[in-house]
């Protein structure tokens, strides 16, 4: 065989060699590592994602003014509105302690009206709501306190009871003849039995009470000053619970 036969044969075999190789480093990875020709893995992707600006960082100026607008209108309406429910609280509060007045001066019970004072003003205001609603059902008139006084005034100018013959001989020789300082009311029975009777028909209760207790013959009007002591308590309690309802300081339990 020629030199020219066996250049040909061997670059035959280079060229089926150097095709296998490569036929093995495509399909077999191990023998790529083994000969260190294979390239190095991409570094894993790592997902990014964008940074979302504020919402108030890109408000228009203009749009922030109005949120600015409504939150402080929103502001003013709760603050309007609690206002409203306190008018509307206090306005009811007047009203039951009105009526209640009203039922006390005309001598009635207080009926469906005593739940809700009891309600409204029993918390805070236990006593008044309580010689209220007592008084109620024993009630006394000024009409009767007014009668009923004006009957007894023989008794009240009268000598007290169980009165000696020397003090009553006594007695009515001071009354003849009385001395007094003009800037003072007059001591005597009749005198102090008239102011009292007009303090009781202005409605002074308390003021006529004081100057019939001083009269010789209050012992015997025992029944009528415990009805008028009944009455100045319970207008007492009534103006309470009336103040408390125009200040706006009564609380439902």
């Amino acid at each position: 065989m020629g030199w020219g036969a066996r250049l040909l044969i061997g670059l035959v075999l280079v060229l089926v060699g150097a095709a296998a190789a490569t036929w093995a480093l495509a399909h077999y990875q191990s023998v790529a590592r083994v000969l260190g020709v294979t390239a190095p893995a991409p570094p894993p992707q790592q997902l990014v994602l964008p940074v979302q600006p504020h919402p108030t960082s890109t408000l228009n100026p203009a749009i922030a003014d109005q949120i600015g607008q409504l939150q402080a209108r929103l502001q003013r309406v709760e603050s309007e509105s609690a206002q409203a429910q306190g008018s509307a609280g206090r306005a009811d509060a007047l009203l039951i302690a009105f009526a209640a007045r009203r039922a006390i001066e005309r001598g009635v019970a207080l009926g469906y009206l005593e739940p809700l004072l009891v309600d409204r003003f029993g918390k805070d205001h236990p006593e008044a709501v309580a010689t209220i609603v007592t008084s109620s059902r024993s009630p006394v008139r000024l009409t009767e306190l007014i009668g009923q006084f004006q009957d007894l005034e023989p008794e009240l100018i009268g000598p007290p009871p169980n009165e000696g013959l020397w003090t009553g001989v006594q007695r009515g020789l001071s009354s003849l003849i009385t001395v007094h300082r003009s800037d003072r009311p007059s001591s005597q029975p009749k005198a102090r039995y008239e102011r009292a009777l007009a303090h009781l028909m202005s409605g002074e209760v308390d003021s006529a009470l004081a100057e019939t207790m001083r009269l010789p013959g209050a012992p015997r009007a025992r029944d009528w000053i415990n009805s008028a002591r009944r009455y100045v308590a319970s207008h007492r309690a009534l103006d309470e619970i009336e103040s408390t309802a125009l200040l706006g300081r009564s609380d439902p339990s």
